[in-house]
């Protein structure tokens, strides 16, 4: 029998078996030019569709829209969105590509149809095109119409489906899907027509978005409502013959009416668009806004707006911020004003005199240093430091008041006097730390005016700074009494972002939490205009720690509050610097202030941080370390080497049997004296102090048979020695006279003023006189009934 031959075919009956090397050899031409098909094909889709500039979309912590600003082509195009909500797909493939989850990118059956119908009666009349194709014209805006061009889509989309998921492809269409007008895609298209977002559109809504990109034009108000309302209605009885939607949704459906007019988008904080725009331009940015927070204090701003407006105040900013996780709450940058008064100027970012509001930082700082005492008396008598002269707000003074105190009642003359105490360039140096904006020339570009208001700084920074103080003393007691490496860190505005505190550590960032927590005590004291004491923005039930700051010409107003939970700024002025009567922190931004902290949740007062105060004995009159003459109270104050003086306002003094008079070894036998320990202030600030404290005694004269001591008995109140003055003239054309003022001990002294050893005038009780030197300089000299004598040399210019 024989074998069957064999030759390179194959078995008998099967076609020979295809050799790709072999083909290659045979057929090179054929197969590099299927490679570069192959080559052509895979790069033929670009790797960016879309390329046309979108919106920038603002978004609160819930996801709700906040603001927008328009693309830079004039297009309302939001980005594209994550995912197609489910009704408007629904919607969408019924009436535009019922077969989309089963074809390779395009319908062959429907192009047909389309062909046949559209050679059949001469023009377009429909359209054969998948979402997928309808994805690709879309990315190729601009391109004419033709059979051409339909290949080269048909093309593409095939090569999208392979890219991209079905779901993917839906989302581009959503995203860039025209929808009248300028509006683009659904995300806008949604809030412009029904004012909401895509998830809450109902059937009949959806429906009308759905059938808009085949013929965006009829969406146009007042026109074409009967043809979009017919679209409408056909798909929506499609979505009820095939069961997708009840006969109880079908009918109200139905009865839903078409939008008339575009809904304009929410504006509920638009100066943060304006801001967020600098840095996330054209994208979607999730932020930490609180929009009901948001849209109260909104609220609040335009009331108070109201009233401003009243005294020609236009501008107001108000920013809210969660101490623990620095994450911004609200942000309002300006009222509702107009164009004309720069209603668009964002006031939480402009740089402003800051007033008072940085003084807590001076009193942590001393306190900080071990150079202060909450209960520490401070001279406020009238002051001139190297051609400087401090007024309080109220131009009156104490003679002297507790440090905190001061504070509270935003003392000036104490403050000027504490920073050059301390240190002007170390102050100016440790508020590099900080970071504020503004602040950036050398301590003498600003001098001792740098407390009162004499540099700049923003809402944004000013907020921030009190927040991570605020944050120091919670964390202190939360933690093993230690701090945070990384305390001090800059605002959060995206939802995300998590603030790094970096390590903890036995060392303090700038200041420790016991200086802190005293300077928020004296805080909270309020500095409510004096015998006002209903005032009617204090609310006793909230431990606020605040501080209010009035510019030099009531340009600026400022009130910062903190919580353990949370800070408050506000700014209130006039975005061009022009300043109002009576426009201060505590009549303008106050108010604003409380209103904010009424809708805020109440906050629990900071817990005292133990470890880090230690106890000490100090003078209960003066504040000072105590002595053995004081009077003795025992006060917490933070653990550190202390700097503050013993006690000098109280001395030993010994007195007559009857307590008339002063004596000493010289006149009397001290074992026959009476010993007692005297609160006595040096005369000037004793002349204003009993003012305000009518039990204030002033040391007994001595009596007349002892020698002197070197005891001070008279001061200048007016002129200080060494004064350069310029007279000027009234209305009469004639100059005004040179007042002097003199602070006796005893004032019912009498005594004798001289002008240049030419006598003037006698003063007993009042001691102050006028006149008008002569241009040049004079020696003014006064002595009292028992030879007291004290003088001063003045310049006339």
């Amino acid at each position: 029998m024989r074998k069957p031959s064999t030759s390179s075919g194959g078995a008998r009956g099967r076609p020979p078996k295809w050799d790709a090397f072999r083909f290659l050899k045979s057929h090179p031409k054929k197969f590099i030019a299927f490679t570069l098909l192959l080559i052509a094909y895979y790069f033929c889709l670009p790797n960016n569709l879309f390329k046309t500039p979108t919106a920038t979309v603002v978004e609160s912590r819930k996801g709700t829209l906040l603001g927008a600003r328009i693309a830079d082509d004039g297009q309302w195009r939001f980005p594209g969105v994550d995912s197609v909500p489910k009704k408007f797909k629904t919607c969408l493939l019924e009436f535009e590509d019922a077969y989309f989850y089963r074809h390779p990118g395009f319908n062959p059956v429907s192009m047909a149809k389309a062909l046949s119908a559209n050679i059949s009666a001469g023009k377009t009349v429909r359209g054969g095109s998948t979402i997928t194709q309808q994805v690709i014209r879309l990315s190729r805006k601009g391109k004419t119409r033709s059979y051409f061009e339909k290949a080269i889509e048909l093309v593409l989309a095939t090569r999208l489906e392979l890219r991209y998921s079905k779901e993917d492809i839906l989302g581009l269409y959503a995203s860039h899907a025209p929808f009248g007008g300028n509006v683009v895609g659904l995300d806008v298209a949604a809030w412009r027509y029904f004012g909401l977002r895509p998830h809450q559109l109902s059937w009949a809504e959806s429906a009308t978005l759905a059938v808009l990109p085949n013929a965006p034009s009829l969406i146009y108000p007042g026109k074409n409502q009967q043809r979009l309302l017919a679209k409408r209605n056909r798909l929506l009885r499609k979505l009820f013959d095939k069961e997708i939607i009840d006969k109880t949704t079908y009918d109200l459906a139905l009865l839903e009416r078409l939008p008339q007019k575009p809904y304009p988008l929410p504006k509920i904080a638009p100066h943060l668009v304006q801001y967020m725009t600098k840095t996330y331009k054209g994208r979607r940015v999730a932020t930490t806004l609180d929009e009901n927070l948001q849209r109260s204090v909104n609220a609040i701003v335009h009331k108070h707006h109201r009233r401003l407006r009243q005294n020609q105040v236009h501008n107001a900013a108000v920013l809210v911020m969660d101490v623990a996780t620095r994450q911004v709450l609200s942000y309002v940058g300006n009222t509702p004003t107009t164009k004309e008064h720069q209603k668009d100027v964002d006031m939480v970012q402009a740089n402003r005199s800051t007033g008072s509001v940085m003084k807590p930082l001076l009193y942590a700082a001393m306190m900080d240093a071990g150079e202060l005492l909450p209960d520490m008396l401070v001279p406020d008598v009238p002051t001139q430091i190297a051609g400087y002269t401090p007024e309080n707000f109220n131009q009156d003074y104490s003679g002297a008041v507790e440090a905190k105190k001061a504070l509270a009642r935003s003392l000036n003359i104490p403050a000027v006097r504490l920073l050059q105490g301390y240190g002007l360039e170390k102050f100016r140096d440790q508020l590099d730390f900080f970071e504020l904006g503004g602040i950036d020339k050398p301590a003498d570009h600003y001098g001792l005016t740098l407390i009162l208001g004499g540099a700049e700084s923003n809402l944004w920074d000013l907020c921030k700074t009190y927040a991570n103080m605020a944050s120091t003393v919670n964390h202190f007691n939360a933690s093993s009494s230690e701090y945070f490496e990384k305390e001090y860190s800059n605002p959060v505005l995206m939802k995300d972002q998590v603030v790094a505190f970096g390590g903890l550590s036995t060392e303090k960032t700038i200041f420790d939490a016991g200086s802190t927590y005293l300077t928020f005590e004296a805080m909270k004291e309020v500095n409510r205009p004096e015998g006002d004491e209903s005032w009617q923005f204090y609310d006793s039930s909230k431990e606020i720690a605040w501080k209010t700051g009035t510019s030099f010409g009531n340009k600026d107003a400022w009130a910062i509050g903190i919580t353990k939970d949370y800070v408050v700024g506000v700014w209130v002025g006039n975005a061009d610097g022009e300043g109002r009567p009576n426009m201060t922190g505590v009549s303008s931004a106050a108010p604003i202030l409380f209103d904010v902290y009424d809708v805020l949740p109440t906050s629990s007062w900071f817990e005292k941080p133990l470890d880090g105060f230690v106890e000490i004995d100090v003078c209960a009159r003066s504040g000072y370390l105590a002595s053995e003459s004081c009077p003795i109270k025992t006060i917490s104050i933070p653990n550190k080497k202390n700097y503050v003086g013993v006690c000098r306002y109280h001395q030993m003094v010994h007195l007559d049997p009857k307590r008339q008079f002063r004596v000493n070894s010289s006149c009397a036998d001290l074992s026959q004296t009476v010993s007692e320990s005297w609160f006595s202030l040096p005369p000037l600030m004793g002349f204003y102090y009993k003012r305000t404290h009518p039990e204030y005694r002033t040391l007994p004269p001595f009596r007349e048979d002892c020698r002197r001591t070197d005891v001070p008995t008279m001061e200048f109140i007016y002129p200080k020695n060494g004064s350069r003055i310029s007279l000027t003239k009234n209305f009469e054309g004639n100059t005004n006279e040179l007042v002097l003022k003199l602070a006796h001990i005893k004032p019912e002294t009498p005594v004798f003023w001289y002008l240049d050893d030419t006598f003037i005038s006698e003063t007993r009780n009042y001691h102050e006189i006028g006149l008008v030197p002569s241009i040049g300089t004079h020696r003014i000299t006064v002595i009292d009934t028992l030879g007291n004598e004290v003088f001063v040399t003045i310049t006339i210019e």
